[in-house]
């Protein structure tokens, strides 16, 4: 049987590539934590919870319409002997579709929390006429 999605739809022409960012996008574990909130009418702040990670341990990349957060901390130092290790210390990486049009404005890391901030740049109305050649 056949995976029914949005894409399948017959007035939905050439959505597939957007119907695998969205199953891609879907994928994770729910590490680290995160909030999206809009901040404005075409602005958005993802704010990800990466405690004990500096900025030389996180990285942030746009491909193909998708914005990838990675985190990996260096290894610890062999002398180190936990009794308790409740912090998490693993790699991660967190992935986020985003919609034509959509930017990263800026991203800064402040008290164990990373916000990148994004802007929706809207479109101009265009409408075109198509000529019916006979």
């Amino acid at each position: 049987m056949t995976k029914a999605t949005f894409a399948t739809h017959p007035f939905m022409l050439g959505f597939e590539q957007l119907d695998r960012l969205v199953e891609r996008s879907t994928k994770g574990d729910g590490y680290p934590p995160f909030n999206i909130e809009q901040s404005a009418e075409n602005m958005y702040r993802i704010t990800l919870a990466v405690a004990g990670f500096a900025e030389a341990d996180l990285s942030i990349t746009i491909e193909d319409a998708q914005l990838h957060i990675k985190g990996r901390q260096a290894e610890d130092e062999p002398e180190r002997t936990f009794l308790h290790r409740g912090i998490a210390a693993r790699q991660f990486q967190r992935s986020f579709v985003l919609a034509d049009g959509v930017e990263v404005n800026g991203a800064w890391l402040e008290n164990g929390l990373l916000h990148i901030n994004l802007k929706r740049e809207v479109p101009q109305s265009v409408v075109r006429t198509i000529k019916i050649n006979g």
